[in-house]
């Protein structure tokens, strides 16, 4: 995606005004205790989930027991768009199934469609807001202490924008929550969009990488800048071979360039198969690479 100069004079003459510095010690981290954890995303079921039990179907409240029993992973990252409820009663239930599997949840990605919160019109703007606020009401009784407003695929309002993640950010600092900052839509060919956008916010905005939605030219340069500035990371594949071939691009090399910048976790899987079988066999091999990968860097 080719950006205009309009939208880097803006944002340039943000991060001039706001006196904010780059480094990573200063934003506010909230992962020490699930570095080091591997996890998924519910956005990888989502053509496998259920409202009730079905034969090759998967119902979200059964996932945190299959997390541990089958797959021995701990860090539960939710979208909206699987969830089947915000309502508190079922959110509590969720959040207790959890627990009782020794799982964490860390994150909820706002996925709503058709919100904009980068909108130059003060009412599609509100609106977007609102809407997460909810959003994020919910988090809070999931025991969430990260959310994700979803990007558009449009360049958004910078001045907008950034007010916008200052609103969200003071509603949930209060409840314990930050705002994350994603590589998807209007982001994803920029390499220096995620770290502009955190400078020119401030204080309560945090990174989260997904290592598969920047374009190819700019995803080893992107993951160089972002991931400084991460709490977590999306660490997405698409279909493996046998021995974890990875075609789409260099899984490994992905992981490396994190682990040299500091990251240290945690790596939610967002992986893909028309079975559920298959995913979770996937699941399996992304977690035993991962794995080996950390031993080999700590050892």
């Amino acid at each position: 995606m080719k950006l205009n100069r309009r939208y880097f004079n803006q944002l340039a003459l943000i991060c001039s005004c706001g006196g904010m510095t780059l480094a990573a010690d200063e934003s506010a981290r909230s992962n020490a205790d699930v570095q080091g954890m591997i996890g998924l995303t519910t956005g990888s079921f989502n053509r496998h989930l259920s409202e009730s039990a079905r034969p090759g179907k998967l119902v979200m409240l059964d996932l945190p027991k299959i997390m541990r029993d089958q797959l021995d992973l701990r860090v539960l990252d939710l979208m909206t768009a699987t969830l089947p409820s915000l309502n508190a009663d079922y959110l509590q239930k969720l959040r207790s199934r959890a627990e009782d599997a020794g799982c964490v949840i860390t994150n909820l990605k706002m996925n709503q469609k058709n919100l904009d919160m980068g909108s130059a019109d003060p009412a599609v703007r509100r609106h977007a807001i609102d809407v997460y606020k909810q959003s994020i009401d919910a988090a809070e009784q999931l025991g969430c202490r990260w959310v994700r407003p979803l990007p558009r695929v449009q360049q958004p309002d910078v001045n907008a924008y950034v007010e916008s993640y200052r609103e969200l950010i003071d509603y949930a600092g209060p409840k314990g929550i930050t705002l994350l900052i994603e590589n998807f839509g209007w982001l994803q060919d920029d390499p220096t969009a995620i770290p502009r956008i955190i400078q020119a916010v401030g204080k309560g905005l945090d990174a989260s990488v997904d290592t598969g939605n920047w374009t190819n030219r700019a995803r080893h340069q992107g993951l160089k800048q972002a991931y400084p500035l991460a709490v977590t990371c999306d660490f997405k594949a698409f279909e493996l071979g046998e021995n974890g071939q990875h075609e789409r691009y260099d899984l490994r090399r992905c992981f490396q360039i994190g682990w040299d910048a500091g990251f240290r976790g945690p790596w939610c899987f967002e992986h893909f198969n028309k079975s559920l079988d298959g995913l979770l066999t996937g699941m399996l091999q992304l977690r035993d690479m991962v794995r080996g990968w950390i031993q080999v860097n700590r050892a």
